[in-house]
């Protein structure tokens, strides 16, 4: 893996967490925010190597957590904490097949979230609880797991052939 792709690997995070907090339409319509952290973890977890996903999950985390009510730094230990097992795991993990992928991104966009609040319960914060919190976690799962997918898909961190190194013969 080259220096380059790691690079895009974190600006594909901030402009995930960027277009979350400006463009409004879809949190709008569906009356939830999607968070796309999660997804971009697996998929790190499952191409890279572990200092750049535990540089996705620091950055991502604190990029995040900065434009959010989040205390600084309290996403990056459940974003690290989803996709590390996925790490561990990833040679017996089918990362090809499409069901694989979207029950991955919907376990690691569900378990996000509820390890964020058990922080923020444990810190003695009192975060919005209700049956609105429910809705906005089933969005969050789905949007997630579709996440990956999609990001799988589009390669995230092939480069296109203009980008590419050759070796001189």
């Amino acid at each position: 893996m080259s220096f380059l792709n790691s690079i895009l690997v974190l600006a594909a995070a901030f402009l995930a967490v960027f277009g979350e907090s400006v463009f409004p339409g879809l949190r709008n319509l569906l009356g939830a925010q999607i968070d796309l952290l999660p997804a971009l973890m697996i998929y790190a977890a499952l191409n890279t190597n572990i200092l750049v996903m535990a540089l996705l999950a620091i950055f991502g985390g604190l990029w995040f957590d900065s434009l959010s009510a989040n205390p600084l730094g309290l996403s990056i230990l459940p974003l690290f904490i989803v996709s590390f097992p996925v790490f561990l795991q990833r040679d017996l993990i089918l990362r090809e097949v499409p069901f694989a992928q979207l029950v991955l991104g919907g376990l690691a966009s569900a378990a996000a979230p509820l390890i964020s609040v058990l922080l923020l319960l444990t810190a003695g914060k009192e975060p919005l609880l209700g049956w609105g919190s429910l809705w906005q976690w089933l969005v969050m799962i789905a949007g997630g797991a579709m996440g990956t997918q999609k990001a799988v898909e589009i390669r995230l961190l092939e480069l296109p052939p203009w980008c590419r190194f050759q070796k001189s013969q």
